[in-house]
């Protein structure tokens, strides 16, 4: 990044106007809680109580945003202290997120629900009953299916209006969704969809992405042939009009989907915790994590997420460079659930900037590397482009570095809002991000978001301030997972964040919270992979790699650190015999690219005489990793725990 960005962490960027203030959306949510003898004066006194009164936050919540469903008389909570330990949210009432999602086609038909664009030239608009009457029709034709309450329907679909036609039309039913991008190989998504046992696969033929297309229709027959228990396939010609359905065992033509004139919907009124999506966090070792979040988790967490802390309402624009795999694709069309415009685009970022001048955005989300690769590149897109109308820009994926705080406000426009933010897959929200209530610091997220009691963890597992620790919750949140799929005794679950802190869930990022409530992330304490905000569990390569005769053993390493996207490094153990050529690491690329995605394709690769491991049998990811950012082997490894010691040698940068 240009040395012109210079500036040092915590630096001010931004304050607040008395203007901004009176108008942002959670300052009327503090005068509504004057009325009700709630006397919050700042946003800190506003996130003290919302973490330490839980089950009166979370009842303000429903009714303030006057949620579509029964909320019944009953408790906030019962049970717990966490959903693995049997924690219920609202028992007895009832919800249904499509429900609330397409309310505003009653309310406001006319109004803009969809902007779709895609790197091709494609263009849609949709009205919110325009898409009201397309989501009843789909409904009826997966209901034809025999698609009910409680049944899968997966995706293998790009960010474009039809997956979010079916997925509400799914939603409406009280069945479950779970979607991937068509850029993730065969492997990659029978690992996912298997475990879930879906009814129905709705698929595209193919994607455009980089000026290049990719025919994915003999994946889509893969993907179909592992999953025995699908009723149907839909495919979507999205790539070529004239695409068919040939090969497919129980394939069918999107157009030929069953359906009737139908305008209006029965939506499927649901408990709470009813299963809304499947979606998927890979851990070190085993099959993708599938994460169940419940409707009513969901509905709340974004309505209060998207309101007040991105400020998005009527009359925004919202857009979110995403895919349908990554979650930041379920946070987006929850702009429908406060009556925004969500702007859907499909391809590559070719010139986001461009993109929202061009459709009026509001809000505009990226990941933080479009932001440094902007800077890098000499943009200036506050010159370039018409963009007055952008209040608030969205960064998250990993940490953005001060500098790219800085470029922000130098290049892009002085009197908007830099939303850093971090969350997570598993809660399908941000836990710390931004607020119109307060100022803004280079390299620094402005607060704890509201709800969401985050602390950092010294070594002795007790709250530190200013000081770097791990990034813990320690009261529940409604979209916290429901549970994993496949996870009666909650084990998985439970191992997954619970392990270390019992009754506290461990996220596994490295946190820093500032005496004013500020935060800072440096990135993962785990070795979740993390490329281009496409979180993959490095079990994925071992599965791929692995299967290569060649290979006995591999680990794989990302180097990123805070601010920096860093390498993926490829540790191979050649087989007996085998021998490490140029042929077999291309394979080993093609593999990887076809099997998982082009993000996750190695920088390097390298053989070695042995994968460290410890004396258990587990590799040693965490502290390689260290290692190759500098850190003392002697202090990111204990040799004493190691069965092979002596190969460290070949891991030292």
């Amino acid at each position: 990044m240009s040395r012109d960005h210079e500036v040092s962490e915590g630096a001010a960027l931004w304050r607040p106007s008395e203007e901004v203030v009176a108008n942002a959306r959670v300052t009327r949510f503090i005068h509504w809680l004057w009325d009700r003898g709630v006397r919050a004066e700042s946003y800190d006194e506003l996130w003290r109580w919302s973490v330490t009164e839980v089950d009166d936050f979370w009842d303000a919540i429903w009714s303030y945003f006057d949620v579509v469903g029964e909320r019944g008389d009953g408790p906030v909570r019962e049970g717990g202290p966490m959903p693995v330990d049997g924690l219920r949210w609202f028992p007895g009432a009832t919800l249904n997120y499509a429900a609330n999602a397409l309310r505003r086609a009653e309310d406001t038909p006319d109004e803009t629900a969809v902007v779709f664009r895609s790197e091709a030239g494609g263009h849609r608009v949709l009205s919110y009953r325009e898409l009201f009457l397309h989501v009843a029709e789909v409904r009826a034709g997966l209901a034809e299916l025999g698609v009910g309450k409680g049944d899968r329907v997966v995706a293998y679909i790009p960010n474009i209006p039809e997956a979010l036609i079916c997925f509400l039309a799914t939603a409406s039913l009280g069945a479950v969704w779970s979607s991937c991008s068509p850029d993730f190989g065969s492997s990659s998504v029978i690992d996912r969809f298997a475990q879930i046992e879906p009814k129905v696969l709705i698929a595209v033929d193919g994607y455009a992405y980089n000026g290049r297309t990719f025919d994915r229709r003999e994946i889509v027959g893969e993907i179909e042939a592992a999953l025995p228990t699908l009723a149907a396939t839909v495919l979507i010609p999205y790539l070529d009009p004239a695409a068919t359905p040939d090969g497919l065992r129980v394939g069918m033509h999107y157009g030929d989907l069953p359906r009737t004139n139908h305008d209006t919907i029965e939506f499927e009124d649901v408990p709470f915790d009813h299963p809304l999506w499947v979606v998927y966090s890979s851990g070190t070792t085993g099959l993708p994590k599938p994460i169940v979040h419940g409707h009513g988790g969901v509905v709340l967490e974004h309505l209060k997420a998207l309101t007040f802390h991105q400020d998005i309402g009527q009359g925004d624009v919202f857009f979110w460079f995403t895919t349908t795999g990554w979650m930041m694709w379920n946070y987006l069309i929850g702009g429908l659930l406060v009556g925004s415009t969500i702007v859907m685009y499909d391809g590559a970022p070719l010139d986001l900037w461009k993109l929202a001048a061009d459709n009026g955005v509001t809000y505009m989300g990226v990941g933080a590397p479009y932001i440094t690769a902007s800077a890098k590149d000499g943009r200036h897109p506050g010159r370039e482009f018409d963009l007055s109308g952008l209040r608030g820009i969205g960064s998250t994926g990993s940490p953005l570095p001060p500098e790219g705080f800085a470029w922000v406000y130098e290049e892009v426009g002085k009197d908007l809002l830099l939303g850093s933010m971090s969350g997570g897959t598993d809660l399908c929200t941000a836990f710390v991000g931004p607020s119109p209530l307060l100022p803004l610091g280079a390299g620094v997220i402005q607060c704890r978001c509201l709800g969401a009691k985050v602390e950092a963890y010294g070594d002795d597992g007790k709250p530190v301030v200013d000081e770097v620790g791990e990034l813990v919750i320690t009261e529940p949140m409604p979209s916290m997972p429901v549970f994993f799929w496949n996870d009666e005794s909650g084990d998985r679950y439970r191992e997954s964040y619970f392990d270390m802190y019992p009754g506290v869930w461990r996220h596994g990022d490295w946190i820093k919270v500032l005496p004013d409530g500020g935060c800072v992330i440096y990135g993962r304490s785990d070795s979740t992979l993390n490329r281009g905000g496409v979180r993959m569990g490095t079990s994925d390569f071992y599965r791929v790699v692995e299967a290569f005769d060649e290979i006995a053993d591999s680990l794989v390493i990302d180097t990123g650190r805070l601010g920096q996207e860093g390498r993926l490094l490829l540790y191979v153990q050649l087989a007996e015999g085998a021998s490490f050529t140029d042929d077999l690491a291309a394979r080993l690329r093609r593999e990887i690219r076809s099997a998982l995605s082009p993000r996750h394709v190695p920088d390097e690769i390298t053989a070695v005489p042995g994968i460290p491991r410890t004396l258990s049998g587990k590799k040693l990811e965490v502290p390689v990793r260290k290692i190759l950012q500098g850190t003392p082997v002697d202090q990111a490894a204990n040799r004493g725990a190691m069965a092979n010691p002596e190969v460290l040698t070949h891991f030292t940068p």
